[in-house]
């Protein structure tokens, strides 16, 4: 105990202490610190000399050399082949297995159109295990007359229509993507299309088995090819409600075709209505949304007919008095989709424009009949007048004195 009067002595009470210690690692003596500071560098020393040991003794050692591509071993080998895999490691065989640089081979292994994720690892002594998660194709996709698979990323994939064969692979072939279009374009463009089947194939209803084509060139509007008994109908989905217009065009489509034999294409984009397409170079009546039109002249070749039906009723053709052309009865004015609006105002409205033009142009070449048949009618009206006023040369003498 310390001294209230400031004496301190030791336990046996005989002196004065020099007072409180100080830690070891603290000497106050300058001989302690060198000593000290000797000792820490002599431990450090040994162990940096250790590490440097250690390490020449790993990286020369032969036990940790690579010495084929046996030691290589990988799993998940399904579409990519050892051949596809081991050039990748071409550069590590005969080396250190501590000197393989991990993150590189599997970023290397990654960039083969088959592999969507690696993990590659040390297995000691000698060899490096690799294992392969494979892609899974969810469609076909045609490049020219080229087929090939894609999977829900966008990856375009190549097989031989062989091993094609053999895995039975039954998809829809997808057109619109585009090897040269970005990654992320091409995952956008798949997404629509994972929707469009989630939706037709819930509840094991199997819808998707009877679409054989979709075009996604147009990410908001997925153009399904239907075929009917023979004849392909292509379907304007748009990029939502897949199911219930899919729906609506089956409830629909045996009648559409009944009464409209060069049905083309129908675009179920709106909520009541639909807008049925005629094959080109048909004399079939033209109507935009609200009124409707015939097309002008015996021998004028309208564009493709647009007949805009109810989908709630049966489109109707009202036949017109004898003699005359045969009109479609104009639905209500059509209420298109928050989705689909944007692409009615573009779509119906170049396709509104092109009938206006085609119109204009028809009217203007009337005009034009018109006119020159005028200037023909006075031209001989005018001759004729002239021969019915013509006098002998005698009788125009006297009529002159």
């Amino acid at each position: 105990m310390a001294d209230p009067d400031g004496d301190d002595f030791d336990v046996a009470g005989n002196g004065r202490t020099s007072g409180p210690r100080t830690p070891w690692w603290r000497p106050q003596s300058t001989t302690g610190r060198v000593a000290l500071g000797l000792a820490a560098l002599a431990l450090l020393g040994g162990l940096g000399y250790s590490a440097i040991t250690l390490k020449t003794f790993l990286g020369q050692d032969a036990r940790f050399r690579i010495a084929g591509a046996s030691h290589i071993q990988a799993t998940g080998l399904t579409e990519v082949s050892r051949a596809e895999m081991l050039p990748v490691f071409g550069e590590d065989i005969g080396r250190n297995v501590f000197f393989v640089p991990l993150s590189e081979r599997r970023k290397q292994l990654e960039q083969i159109p088959w592999v969507e994720r690696a993990t590659v690892m040390r297995l000691l002594p000698d060899q490096i295990r690799v294992q392969l998660v494979e892609r899974t194709p969810v469609a076909f996709t045609r490049q020219g007359h080229e087929i090939g698979l894609v999977d829900a990323n966008g990856v375009l994939l190549t097989m031989p229509p062989a091993m094609m064969a053999q895995h039975h692979y039954s998809f829809p072939v997808v057109t619109g993507i585009d090897p040269g279009d970005p990654i992320a374009s091409r995952k956008a463009r798949m997404a629509v299309y994972e929707r469009l089947l989630g939706e037709l194939d819930a509840g094991s209803q199997h819808l998707s088995e009877q679409i054989s084509e979709i075009d996604l060139t147009d990410p908001e509007d997925a153009r399904v090819l239907m075929p009917e008994q023979g004849a392909d109908i292509l379907a304007h989905f748009g990029e939502d409600h897949f199911l219930e217009r899919y729906q609506r065009y089956k409830a629909h489509i045996a009648e559409w075709r009944q009464q409209y034999p060069k049905l083309a294409a129908v675009d179920l984009r709106y909520e009541q209505q639909v807008v049925l397409q005629m094959t080109p170079g048909t004399s079939a009546v033209a109507a935009s949304v609200g009124d409707a039109a015939t097309p002008s002249g015996e021998n004028a070749k309208p564009p493709a007919a647009q007949p805009v039906l109810d989908a709630k009723a049966n489109p109707a053709v009202k036949p017109a008095a004898s003699g005359t052309k045969d009109t479609i009865e104009p639905a209500k004015t059509a209420r298109p989709s928050a989705t689909a609006s944007a692409k009615a105002a573009s779509g119906a409205g170049s396709q509104s424009a092109r009938i206006k033009a085609l119109t204009a142009k028809d009217k203007a070449a009337k005009a034009a009949r018109e006119k020159k048949k005028r200037a023909e009618a006075q031209r001989a009206a005018l001759n004729a007048k002239h021969k019915s006023t013509t006098t002998h040369p005698a009788a125009a003498a006297a009529q002159g004195q």
